[in-house]
């Protein structure tokens, strides 16, 4: 079953999780006594042309044969290559190199298409492991550059030194933030900010290890309500669903939690919603560049649950989800198993893979198109939510959360209304 991600792109905002796990413990300080940010403006070898080159080659050509859109969206994709090869050759480092595949890669106006430098790669296959972190999260502005912070995990450096969420990261150790940049355990960093009010912040702040982030949890704090927070849409996620829901009182209501997820596995996403809607339901279709469609339908792995639950469900979304996390809200709302609370969600809803590239980067590339059992086509449209419940950065500073505070409301109406229902015996 293909993935679904979503990557950096120019265009559209997707997160990227800082000092998420490179291997298992932190990276060893690589000799010295000091260490900084890598240089983006290393002098041009010849070793280095021809790696670009090979790099350059393979994604261009990935999208020549594989793209789901025969036609490319109308782009001329020899014309592109006459265009960005020489700059791809003559890039200096890695940064360079990936700045030119993906401003190539901008051309098709796809949010899922892009390429990952090998740092990011590591960073994301090690991505809930233990590992030394500063414990911020950015999202992705409209240039290279243009990064804000979207979290601050507590306990963490980034925390202690004031970071606080909603301020823009301008430089890390003197140089624009990338996803190629590595940090290590005890070596400290200098970040350059601006806060609310466009005032400069310099901070210095030391990553150091932390246990991992859980992909999936689950809140039992609130009486007669259940959360479901997932990071990811990763592996495990419909067995680990599955055994929250075992034995659940049929009183009690579900929270899905997807705000912030960029998405994952789409096989993930369709045992999510075998848990909730009756097996072998139709929920999707998916067209490839062939253009056969493939009815999706639920039968994936709700651990031992063979029935779909009974409680009513809620799922809270906003502009940070993404892929899975949209194809999941948007399937219960078409199948009135489920109410959609929040934000409109980002509309990055084609169904990729992953390649890897020759340097341990990493090409993401839509292979097939995604549209509802509606009908309707979730790209560049997103899910609108039933209830819209937007959380401003001042209530998550403050820990307030009124989306899910609306989304309990709305479930517990419900669950007055069934109960007036009974009472009258209608």
């Amino acid at each position: 079953m293909p993935f679904m991600r979503v990557r950096v792109s120019a265009r559209l905002f997707s997160l990227l999780l800082l000092g998420l796990p490179l291997s298992g413990p932190a990276m060893a300080h690589p000799g010295g006594s000091t260490l900084s940010i890598q240089s983006i403006a290393a002098p041009q070898t010849r070793d280095r042309a021809r790696l670009n080159q090979r790099v350059f080659d393979r994604v261009w050509s990935e999208v020549r044969r594989g793209y789901y859109d025969p036609t490319l969206h109308g782009v001329d994709w020899n014309a592109a290559r006459a265009t960005f090869r020489p700059q791809a050759l003559a890039a200096s480092d890695e940064r360079g190199l990936y700045r030119v595949i993906n401003a190539m890669l901008d051309l098709l106006d796809d949010g899922h298409a892009a390429a990952s430098p090998p740092a990011a790669v590591r960073r994301q296959e090690a991505q809930f492991a233990r590992r030394a972190v500063m414990g911020l999260t950015l999202m992705r502005g409209e240039t290279p550059d243009d990064w804000t912070v979207e979290r601050v995990r507590p306990g963490s450096p980034a925390e202690a030194a004031g970071v606080q969420m909603g301020w823009a990261l301008k430089s890390v150790d003197g140089k624009p933030w990338g996803p190629d940049v590595e940090t290590y355990d005890g070596v400290p960093v200098q970040l350059v900010l601006t806060d609310d009010a466009g005032q400069r912040r310099e901070i210095a702040l030391t990553p150091r290890v932390m246990e991992a982030i859980e992909p999936f949890t689950a809140d039992k704090s609130r009486p007669g309500v259940l959360v479901l927070r997932v990071e990811q849409f990763d592996k495990g996620l419909g067995a680990w669903m599955g055994s929250e829901l075992e034995g659940l009182p049929p009183d009690v209501d579900v929270v899905l939690d997807l705000r912030g997820n960029p998405g994952g596995r789409l096989m993930e996403a369709e045992s999510v919603l075998t848990c909730f809607l009756p097996r072998d339901q139709v929920w999707a279709t998916r067209t490839g560049r062939s253009g056969r469609p493939v009815v999706l339908r639920a039968a994936g792995d709700c651990g031992d649950r063979r029935d779909p639950l009974a409680n009513d469900v809620a799922v809270l979304v906003d502009q940070g989800s993404r892929s899975a996390a949209e194809l999941t809200p948007a399937a219960l709302q078409e199948a009135r198993r489920g109410i959609v609370v929040g934000e409109k969600t980002g509309g990055s809803v084609l169904i990729a893979q992953e390649t890897n590239l020759p340097d341990g980067g990493r090409l993401t590339l839509s292979r097939a198109d995604f549209v509802t059992s509606g009908g309707i086509r979730l790209e560049k449209r997103g899910v609108t939510p039933d209830i819209a419940a937007p959380r401003t950065v001042a209530q998550r500073r403050a820990g307030d959360d009124p989306t899910l505070e609306t989304a309990i409301a709305a479930l517990q109406a419900e669950d007055r209304a069934r109960a007036d229902t009974r009472a009258s015996g209608l």
